[in-house]
């Protein structure tokens, strides 16, 4: 299944995506006379197994709300969960290439983590599929990008076993993780450089575990302006998906409906010959193959 959050005519709905149209899920559970609660997905997250399986009848079911699919130009896609509780929580420096094209350009030996990397952008950086992503030249001249597969986590728990882990995984999505690499550079921490508002389009779905199985399959790639700049694969991550969840878990109790963005793949802007960094005009389409791509519009803010 593919899940959405999106708007229309001033209410706002989780959906159903499938074919170029949606269905109204709170609306469909109400013609069936469903108990779980359908309205927003953090609902859908939280009911857990019960709200699954209620989604799973509706799917099935799907050709008898013909009233209460949308065509897709009718509305507008939100982020998957458009407010999240907490932070997002992402992994720094988990693809091998990406750590040492970083290091080549620091002229420095590579030297790969031992342990996850995290660290966290803030709830106000989060942005809509399409949404534009502010560029404010007065903080920052080095905006660049990073796809990235999102991991939302379904059940929660503390002290997670890797061997669970996917147990815990209510779906995917794609994160692009813009980032200000001279706010990096300048606070020498990630935080304030990744959590500039706007700055981590998620969607443009969530697609279910079961849907995926094995997320190592898919891949990832990224263009500026039609040029590719980034293709991997989830494959080649330093530390995989029940790696991340247990370290993250150790000791902090992960929530439903938290996201973990797991890092890059190679060829990011700033580790470029010269370093390319984004500019106003740009079109950043980030893709994970059987998710969808965010398309994101690289504007700067203009003062009064």
């Amino acid at each position: 299944m593919k899940l959405v959050s999106c708007s229309e005519a001033g209410r706002s709905f989780a959906g159903l995506w499938r074919d170029g149209r949606v269905l109204d899920l709170a609306a469909a559970g109400r013609h069936v006379n469903e108990a779980a609660d359908l309205g927003g997905m953090l609902s859908i997250i939280r009911g857990g197994e019960r709200a699954v399986a209620a989604l799973q009848r509706i799917a099935s079911r799907g050709d008898e709300f013909s009233d209460l699919w949308l065509d897709a130009d009718r509305v507008k896609l939100l982020a998957p969960i458009p407010v999240p509780v907490r932070n997002v929580f992402c992994v720094g420096r988990n693809y091998v290439d990406h750590v040492k094209e970083g290091y080549a350009r620091s002229g420095t030996e590579t030297k790969l983590p031992e342990v996850p990397q995290f660290f966290t952008k803030a709830t106000g950086a989060v942005n809509s599929p399409d949404g534009d992503v502010r560029l404010d030249t007065r903080l920052t001249r080095l905006l660049d990008y990073e796809v990235e597969l999102a991991v939302v986590i379904g059940r929660g728990g503390r002290d997670i076993a890797a061997g669970s882990a996917f147990d815990h995984v209510f779906g995917y999505t794609v994160a692009n993780d813009f980032t200000a690499r001279d706010l990096q550079r300048r606070h020498e921490q990630w935080f304030k450089g990744k959590s500039l508002d706007t700055t981590c389009p998620l969607g443009p779905c969530i697609v279910d575990r079961a849907e995926i199985g094995d997320p190592a399959t898919l891949e990832l790639s990224l263009s500026v302006n039609g040029e590719e700049r980034q293709r991997g694969r989830v494959a080649q991550m330093i530390f995989d998906i029940p790696t991340i969840i247990a370290s993250l878990s150790a000791g902090l109790t992960l929530e439903p409906g938290d996201i973990i963005s797991t890092g890059t793949p190679s060829g990011v802007g700033y580790a470029m010959n010269p370093p390319q960094a984004l500019k106003a005009g740009d079109l950043v389409v980030a893709r994970i193959d059987r998710i969808g791509e965010l398309r994101n519009r690289i504007v700067e803010v203009r003062l009064p």
